[in-house]
Parts: C-alpha cells; structure tokens; sequence
C-alpha cells in the first residue's frame, strides 16, 4: 500500500457520498458510532478478539464489526485495504493511540484519520514530544514537576506505568522525600509499580483542589473553539476508599494500596464565572497547538484541571483527540453543546456533524490528517 499520507493523497479514490467513520472499539468508541449514526454516516468498529461483544450487541449503531487478534493489526494491509474500500475515516481515541503507536499512526497508516495525527504523540509527559510544552508554549499553569525524587520539596503525585496493566498508571501520592521512596518502596513489593519505570515517571506538585475534565472542540468549518462539555472521572479503588468513614479509611491504609484505576465519568458542570477563564485556556491551547504541528488541533480535546480555593486553573494532563469521560453524554448531549445549536448534542455526533459539513463544503481535506 503506497498511499501517501498527504490529505489530499489519502483521499484520493474515496466517495465523500459514502463516508464510513471507524473506530477503534474501545475508550469512547461507542459515543463516536452513536453521534455517527444520528448524522447518517455507516460505522466500522475495529475489535479485538475477545473484545468485540458490547460492539456486536449494540446493533443499531455499528454497521460492521472487523475483529482482529490484536487492535494494532488495523495497520496491515488487509484491514487498511477494507477500510479505503469502505472510504473510512479513522476517529482517533486513546486507545488508537496506545495500541497502534505513535510510530505507525505517524508515518505508515494510510487511512485518513479525522483530526492531526501528529499530535497524539503529545498526550505523552516524557520525551521531545510532551504536553509540558504544549501548555508552556500556551502559557497554562500547569504542577510543577520534578526530574529527582530527592529534590521533592513538596507533596507530590507520582504518575508511572501499572507493573501488571500496562496501560494503566500506577499513581500514588507522597507528602515529602522520604515519603516518596517509603511508599515507592511497598508498591514495588505489592506488584503496583516496578523500580525500572521510575525513569519514565512524572513526579508532579499535588495541586489539591476540584478536579474538570473540560471537552472542546476546535471547529475548522465554523472556525471557533467550541466548549461542550465537563466530566469528571470515576477510579478504582479510590472511589469505594472515599465513600467510607475516615476511621476505616485509616485502618484499610496499612493493608490496601489506593488505585487511580479510571472506571468511568459523571457529567458535571462549572460555577458560570469561570468559562471566561475555561475559553481563554482552551483558545491559547490551540494557538500552542498550531505553533507546535501545524495546523494544530483539529475537532476534539480535552483539558483536565484543577481549580484551586482561589479560583486558579491548573491543567494537569491533557487528551488530543476525544476524551475518555463523552460516553457520560451519549445519547443524551452535552449541557454546553446546547447554547451552540438548540439542541443537546454529544461530542461523537459534533464529530460526525463537522464531517458531514465539510462534505458539503467540500474542506475534507482540511479536517483530517
């Protein structure tokens, strides 16, 4: 397959009558094949073995299953062969991202992905390519991190891989140095962390506070940056550990570790006051953007923050493409989305509605990468 992966190139053959939108299955995928089917579009979940069932139960809205061993084998020339044959564009999610790779999805996957691919490398705290620099370059406060355990001056959250679910971040939190190594130490012998990843954490300030995840939506046919939504995750154990009695949370802490493990999202909203402040970030973001891989960010993000007692925002982490936490507004919409269209709309079906727009102005090239 010598597709080149130039926009204009990678649509060269396809039918913008007869778009497909895939995904991979997993992470937000259903909310992507829900807002695609209310706008009319036929749907392809990419499955892996073992995996597939909710997208093979959910009949409505997914039109073809591809099941494969592995979802990084969507990259092979098989499944790339059906999916140009299907003229199918690819919404990225964290998944995509995770089990395909930045390599791969970068420089030999010649499927038309909606959004910029380049920048999924970014969700990434280490490395050239890292969402430090997209928030410095945007001027976004974010925690003050930390290259050597001893230099910790402070509490801190410690973010590194899961020893066992790779996928998944073992997050703990130390109230000084020695602190650090003390819990880094009984992880280490609970199968939580592994010493050897320690060069690959993010040791970050603890900036105590309410958490948002925070849902945009940079439009390119109507040339805005779009606020729809706000969600805040639900992980495991944590949630069950704060829903008991401070003396039994005591107790449990000598013999349970506190996961960070997400679960799932509950829709949430803000005190009105700071949407000035939640544009403002959200604008600057996608000029950092721009600056950083033209043409920047292109359909959805997220930024997650923390506002502070003094009404501060501190984004923490930061998602490229569609958030984690949409599924809390499938079939619903989401509260924002509303004042944009009159009607309560979910970030899978903005997804599809910029598509279809860009179809009937003929930009299709300038949404996908």
């Amino acid at each position: 397959m010598s597709t080149s992966l130039d926009p204009a190139e990678l649509l060269r053959g396809y039918d913008p009558s007869s778009l497909s939108i895939a995904a991979v299955a997993s992470h937000s995928a259903l909310d992507v094949f829900d807002g695609a089917k209310d706008e009319g579009f036929h749907t392809i979940a990419l499955c892996q073995e073992g995996r597939e069932k909710p997208y093979l139960r959910f009949k409505r809205i997914v039109d073809k299953a591809i099941v494969m061993k592995r979802f990084r084998d969507l990259a092979s020339e098989g499944v790339v062969r059906l999916l140009r044959r299907e003229n199918a564009v690819i919404v990225p999610n964290r998944s995509f991202a995770v089990y395909v790779g930045y390599d791969v999805i970068e420089n030999s996957l010649p499927v038309p992905v909606f959004g910029n691919r380049r920048l999924l490398r970014y969700e990434e705290r280490s490395g050239e390519k890292n969402y430090y620099k997209l928030l410095d370059m945007a001027g976004i406060r974010r925690p003050r991190t930390y290259r050597d355990p001893d230099e910790i001056d402070r509490p801190v959250i410690v973010k590194m891989p899961h020893a066992r679910k790779r996928v998944e971040r073992g997050f703990f939190v130390a109230v000084d140095r020695d602190d650090f190594w003390r819990k880094l130490s009984r992880l280490e012998r609970d199968g939580v962390v592994r010493r050897e990843d320690l060069a690959n954490a993010s040791i970050e300030e603890l900036v105590v506070g309410a958490h948002f995840n925070v849902n945009y939506f940079r439009s390119i046919a109507r040339g805005d940056v779009e606020l729809l939504s706000i969600d805040r995750r639900i992980q495991t154990n944590l949630d069950g550990f704060l829903r008991m009695t401070a003396d039994l949370q005591l107790e449990l802490l000598r013999v349970l570790d506190v996961e960070y493990v997400e679960i799932g999202h509950e829709p949430v909203t803000i005190r009105e006051r700071m949407l000035v402040k939640l544009f403002e970030i959200g604008d600057a973001f996608v000029e950092a953007t721009k600056r950083a891989e033209p043409p920047g960010i292109i359909g959805p993000f997220t930024l997650q923050l923390i506002v502070t007692p003094d009404l501060d925002v501190v984004v923490f982490d930061v998602a490229t493409r569609i958030g984690g936490g949409t599924n809390a507004y499938m079939g619903l919409g989401s509260q924002y989305s509303k004042l944009y269209f009159g009607k309560p709309v979910s970030m899978g079906r903005r997804i599809a509605m910029e598509i279809r727009t860009c179809i009937e102005k003929d930009c299709l090239d300038k949404i996908i990468t």
